[in-house]
């Protein structure tokens, strides 16, 4: 044999193993690799049996020539197409929490590259981005050679083959009526890719038969037609601010890796608070999102129905569905928002019922832009009170007002500054020049939980210390999270659960949250009860509408 042909042989027999053990990958690889310990993974993968593979080996030998060709033609695009959504899955697993719906999931892409920019800058989110459109191209093209490949050797020893698909078949039905599990619960009988193929082909119809059961939700509302003077009379000659902390999950209260300055700020909160007579109650929600998507979480929590996806949320918004702002408006309230983080037109704000909303270019702020966050939360305080609750002879107020300072990338985070010296924002220039940057912060693990930390603490001290400022006697206080933060500060398997308090200084309004059991103050405790965020609407309308009169 000569040199040459003795190298192509060589090198045939490596682009062949290759092939086989880039296809066996993409068939047993699972979708949450990072539940596995480290060092794991290529150990547990090399030792599953993937049936797919054994079944498509004994179809394509079965075949003749030419429809084995087409066969293995098709199998290799469908291979590529899962092992993409795969690796998109493993990284939804790892921010998210859970898997990419391939119909409804599209749009979240924008929300990663916009974290990418603030995380490691413009020009690193794009090539990031070039490079995902790269591998998903190289993969596919990969899987698909591969599987040609493959499928002209298999003829080649059919006895070989058909004892092997033989032999792991048996392995394969004995593993699974066993349900043999390695470490982090991977099953050793695989079936990964066809799960993948299934979840995949059935995400239509399941999210088609979830429009329908949703159209049902909407019209099913207990409140819609109270009457207006007994909807929320309890809290008639009441000023009532809703506060959204972004990313204030219970891991910042429980958390004891990194909560410290968030159980301190509450704590001390706490007690300067009840020095002005003011005192609150506080429990647990489950949200519906986790590490991101806060529009799902405060449409759930204001409509009152389970708001986990997009398709339900652009369904949402284009009904009459009550929400708590709307119901506060329905009883004469005066309903504003305070969106510093809308920064385009924003035609949901008329689903939710505001008279006026207040966005990034309308908050007359002249500072520096804090990473994603346009304004720190201080300011946005300040102006809740100049442009609204300071005004004399001003209707009763129901504010919604979502703080951003703690969104990702958590830096810079300001500091607390006395109300009067917060002007129009160009205080802040010296905090945002000398901050560190999200590309440095986000190399050390350890100092991102930190400033996440941090930058909750400030957006709580931010509420607290303005009730402290300018509370009245008739103030009251929603203050909650949206959802968790993203995984790199929680990992994968915490909970959605984010705090809950009610704050105010009036005996008889934290009365009516009496039987709901809640934790005294402002840190729940682990026992504390646990709804479903979707819960909370009726929950509320009912304690402070006639039906929540004390007996």
């Amino acid at each position: 044999m000569s040199v040459s042909k003795h190298v192509r042989r060589i090198g045939g027999a490596v682009v062949t193993t290759f092939a086989a053990v880039l296809v066996f990958l993409a068939l047993v690889m699972p979708d949450q690799i990072t539940r596995l310990p480290p060092g794991n993974f290529w150990g547990t993968a090399l030792v599953r049996v993937p049936i797919e593979g054994l079944l498509v080996a004994a179809l394509l030998l079965a075949l003749p020539a030419r429809a084995r060709r087409i066969t293995a033609t098709v199998l290799g695009v469908v291979l590529g197409v899962l092992t993409v959504l795969k690796i998109i899955d493993i990284a939804f697993f790892a921010v998210l929490a859970r898997a990419f719906d391939p119909v409804l999931d599209w749009a979240l892409f924008k929300d990663g590259f916009n974290f990418l920019v603030d995380s490691v800058g413009r020009g690193g989110a794009i090539g990031v981005a070039v490079a995902g459109v790269l591998l998903a191209v190289a993969t596919m093209a990969a899987m698909f050679f591969s599987v040609r490949r493959l499928s002209r050797l298999l003829p080649a020893h059919p006895r070989l083959v058909r004892g092997g698909v033989v032999t792991l078949s048996a392995a394969w039905v004995t593993l699974a009526v066993m349900g043999f599990q390695l470490v982090g619960g991977i099953p050793v009988a695989s079936q990964a890719a066809a799960d993948l193929a299934r979840d995949t082909v059935l995400a239509v119809p399941q999210d088609i038969q979830d429009r329908k059961d949703f159209a049902r939700e909407v019209q099913d509302d207990a409140f819609r037609d109270l009457p207006q003077g007994q909807l929320l009379s309890a809290l008639r000659g009441k000023d009532v601010i809703i506060g959204f902390v972004e990313s204030y999950g219970r891991d910042a209260v429980e958390n004891p890796a990194f909560n410290q300055p968030v159980v301190e700020k509450l704590r001390s909160g706490q007690q300067a608070l009840e020095a002005k007579g003011f005192h609150g109650r506080s429990g647990y929600l489950t949200s519906p999102t986790f590490g991101g998507g806060s529009w799902l979480a405060h449409s759930t929590f204001l409509s009152g129905l389970w708001i986990d996806n997009e398709n339900r949320y652009r369904s949402l918004v284009s009904t009459d569905r009550l929400t708590l702002t709307s119901a506060f408006g329905k009883a004469g309230f005066r309903t504003v928002g305070f969106e510093p983080g809308v920064t385009f037109a924003w035609p949901e704000g008329q689903f939710y019922g505001y008279q006026q909303i207040y966005d990034s270019h309308t908050l007359g702020y002249q500072g520096p832009a804090l990473s994603w966050s346009t304004m720190p939360d201080q300011y946005v305080m300040k102006k809740v009170h100049d442009y609204e609750f300071g005004k004399a002879g001003r209707p009763r107020l129901l504010a919604e007002v979502t703080l951003t300072s703690s969104h990702t990338p958590w830096t810079p985070v300001p500091q607390m500054l006395p109300w009067d010296e917060i002007g129009d924002g160009s205080v802040y220039g010296p905090t945002a020049a000398a901050a560190e940057s999200p590309q440095k912060l986000f190399a050390d693990g350890k100092k991102v939980k930190r400033a996440y930390a941090g930058s909750v603490a400030y957006s709580i001290d931010t509420l607290l210390s303005y009730v402290q400022e300018y509370g009245d006697d008739n103030l009251v206080l929603v203050l909650l999270g949206d959802h968790q933060p993203a995984s790199v500060v929680v990992g994968t398997n915490s909970t959605k659960d984010v705090p809950i308090s009610i704050v105010a200084k009036d005996p008889k309004v934290l009365d009516r949250i009496a039987p709901w059991g809640w934790t005294d103050g402002l840190t729940p405790a682990p026992d504390a009860p646990l709804w479903p965020m979707n819960e909370f609407r009726d929950k509320f309308l009912t304690a402070y509408s006639p039906q929540g009169e004390p007996h």
